[in-house]
């Protein structure tokens, strides 16, 4: 009995291990296996393009590194003015910061007002003279110099205009009537994340309360107090009038200079100074004459690896515009990046030099030294970033002859070079002259007004990606759907690139329709806008193009306060063609 317990103890010890042994064995492979998969997925997983997402997913390529590959869905790429995300100021470099930092003016709150209303008070009462009677003051002339009467509309304004911050004013001056006073001022749109200044200036009717404190009576209409823009415009210039803006009645902006705006090219001064800077010159690829997103994916990638090896990045400030930007479906070349995009802004956040300057100085030093300067060329995007940390060679030179794709400035960023190099996003703005567009358009509209974004052309036609767009976008279809979302009879922007000026019309029985057509002035023969860039052109007039009319439209369409988009609120196709949504 005893031999035969034994055998039982000693068989059931070795069924425990032998089954220990086969869970191990198991548990050994799954862990395996899962190592492959894990490897696998890996390898082959390629992140998907967020350009081609919603609208959320723009904010989360901030947040993410993922393969630098562009797609292009031709749509407008906001820029760094734009952006909200924590991530894309945390890309800022310490310069960018203070610069940022520094430029944030005070603003003109109603606790400001009245603590300026308690000290002329306390001022009056201590000067001892009795304040005038308020029956005196009625039908009198405005004194359009009391600092009174500055507060009063400063006050209007905060109450009037929610959307926009006000920084500074000038002193008002006399209107054409006895109670009329016209003031400018400058301002920022509280949806812009810049602190560029826009200006306005308007006449106001005043009167007086009944405890002799002033009050508006009705406010102008924008750029309307043309007294007080006369100090502003030169001798040579004077404020049109007469013209209008196509079928809208609203008189043209007077012409002359933002004297925010300062295109000018920086110098590199001595050959000294030459000599002892460092560079990051790319020469051009196949980036050029590809979709201006195309451009500024690959432009932040360069000026991103010129910050990563702390050198200055030669900027060409030569553009080519892709034909789908242009009536001619032809591309088109000598377009300027100031144009487009603020130059001003990037010379004070980032170390860049003019490529026609840096040229100039550089084969003025090789034709008057002897020594040449040190110069590494860097003939394919698979030499990384990381590679030349620590070169010494005062100039860089990426070159990009390879065939497309392999010429493309943005594979510098791919792979591991994605892990380095951060996009400075917030050193690209859009042209200041763009945004002054913006902001008279919305300022016409006196900030308060709701938008919707019509996608037709190519698309309403392709009905083999877009089945419904063309009738869902039809007037009857949009007159139907905005009954629920804008209410009658407001200010409604229809931002679109439908050729036909006329095909909103049913829609006007309903809301005050407003067009970018309707403000061709702001960039015909009298504005500032023409002005400005015939100057940069060499007295050449420049076409206001295909891009620039998407862009104005697009930021128009953000500072609106009720948005419908095409592809969310007006169609069930999907963004980009059938079965992508």
């Amino acid at each position: 009995m005893r031999t035969s317990s034994s055998n039982v103890v000693v068989a059931a010890e070795a069924l425990g291990q032998n089954a220990i042994k086969i869970i191990s064995n198991v548990c050994f492979s799954v862990f395996v296996f899962l190592v492959l998969i894990f490897t696998a997925i890996a390898v082959t997983y390629q992140p998907p393009d967020p350009w081609l997402d919603s609208a959320p997913a723009f904010a989360k390529l901030f947040a993410q590194i993922g393969n630098a590959t562009f797609k292009n869905d031709n749509s407008i790429l906001r820029t760094g003015e734009d952006l909200t995300t924590p991530a894309a100021s945390s890309v800022l470099s310490p310069k960018e910061a203070v610069a940022t930092a520094a430029a944030a003016p005070p603003i003109i709150t109603e606790a400001e007002i009245e603590k300026a209303e308690e000290k002329i008070e306390n001022s009056t009462h201590s000067s001892g003279s009795p304040p005038p009677a308020c029956d005196a003051l009625a039908g009198k002339t405005i004194n359009c110099s009391d600092p009174l009467v500055l507060l009063a509309i400063e006050r209007f304004n905060l109450r009037a205009f929610r959307s926009i911050v006000f920084l500074d004013y000038q002193a008002p001056v006399n209107g054409s009537r006895s109670d009329e006073c016209d003031v400018m001022w400058r301002f920022r749109n509280k949806k812009e994340r810049s602190w560029r200044k826009y200006r306005d200036f308007r006449r106001f009717k005043i009167g007086v309360r009944d405890d002799c404190s002033y009050k508006v009576v009705h406010p102008g209409g924008w750029h309307s107090g043309i007294n007080a823009r006369r100090a502003w415009v030169s001798s040579t210039s004077r404020p049109n009038t007469t013209r209008r803006a196509g079928k809208s009645g609203k008189f043209a902006p007077p012409v002359s200079k933002d004297d925010q705006i300062n295109d000018t090219i920086p110098t590199l001064g001595s050959d000294a100074s030459f000599r002892k800077g460092r560079y990051l010159y790319y020469s051009r690829g196949g980036d050029y004459c590809k979709g201006m997103n195309q451009y500024m994916w690959s432009f932040l990638c360069g000026l991103g690896e010129a910050l990563f090896l702390n050198r200055t990045f030669v900027v060409d400030l030569n553009i080519c515009l892709a034909a789908t930007y242009n009536p001619s479906n032809k591309d088109e070349e000598g377009k300027d990046f100031r144009y487009y995009f603020d130059f001003e802004h990037l010379k004070e956040v980032a170390s860049i030099v003019e490529e026609g300057e840096f040229l100039r100085d550089w084969r003025k030093w090789d034709q008057t030294h002897k020594k040449k300067i040190q110069l590494k060329k860097v003939r394919t995007y698979k030499t990384t970033p990381m590679q030349l940390r620590k070169d010494k060679s005062t100039i860089i030179w990426r070159q990009f002859d390879g065939p497309e794709p392999e010429n493309y400035w943005y594979r510098v960023c791919e792979g591991q070079a994605g892990n380095a190099i951060k996009r400075p996003w917030q050193a690209l703005w859009k042209s200041k002259r763009l945004m002054n567009i913006v902001s008279a358009i919305s300022g016409w509209m006196d900030w308060d007004f709701d938008a919707v974004h019509v996608v037709r052309g190519e698309k309403a036609r392709n009905k083999v990606l877009w089945p419904h767009l063309d009738s869902d976008t039809s007037p009857e279809a949009l007159s139907e759907k905005l009954k629920g979302m804008v209410q009658p009879w407001r200010n409604l922007y229809i931002a679109t690139n439908e050729p036909f000026y006329n095909y909103f019309d049913k829609l006007r029985s309903q809301y005050k329709v407003h067009l970018l057509d309707d403000y061709k002035d702001l960039w015909g023969k009298s504005s500032e806008w023409y002005n400005e860039t015939t100057a940069l052109n060499s007295g050449k007039e420049v076409e206001f193009d295909g891009y620039m009319r998407v862009a104005v439209d697009t930021e128009v369409f953000y500072r609106a306060k009720t948005r419908v988009e095409t592809f969310y609120n007006l169609t069930r196709d999907c963004k980009d063609g059938i079965n992508t949504c």
